[in-house]
């Protein structure tokens, strides 16, 4: 899917950012990652559209560089992420797409006393 990533991968390895003598890991990656999106996020509010594309695959370079870490492929990751989403349904709610078990109505909104990652009772 992404003819790029042992070419990025090779990158990674060769700045010891991954790999044997790797300097780097997946807590720093992820906070990578983060400043990517926020360059992203500027990007998407200035309208740059040279910006967007290069956050983008910056993204998408440190996301490669994190799957390696993990041992897994941006490929394995992507086809994973398909199985989920394929038979998803929802709609779009004030222009995000709200999966239909989260449509409004269908659940409570979360407690202060439930974490949040954690399933709200219905």
């Amino acid at each position: 899917m992404i003819h790029r990533e042992q070419d990025i991968i090779n990158w990674g390895i060769a700045r010891n950012i991954i790999g044997p003598d790797s300097r780097s890991d997946q807590e720093s990656q992820h906070r990578k990652t983060k400043e990517e999106v926020d360059e992203l996020f500027q990007a998407i509010a200035h309208g740059d559209l040279p910006a967007a594309r290069d956050a983008i695959g910056d993204i998408i370079v440190t996301l490669v560089l994190q799957a390696q870490m993990w041992g897994l492929t941006l490929t394995e990751c992507l086809d994973a992420a398909w199985e989920e989403i394929r038979d998803r349904k929802g709609r779009m709610v004030d222009g995000i797409f709200v999966k239909e078990s989260n449509v409004a109505g269908e659940r409570q909104a979360p407690t202060q006393s439930q974490k949040p990652n954690e399933n709200p009772k219905t």
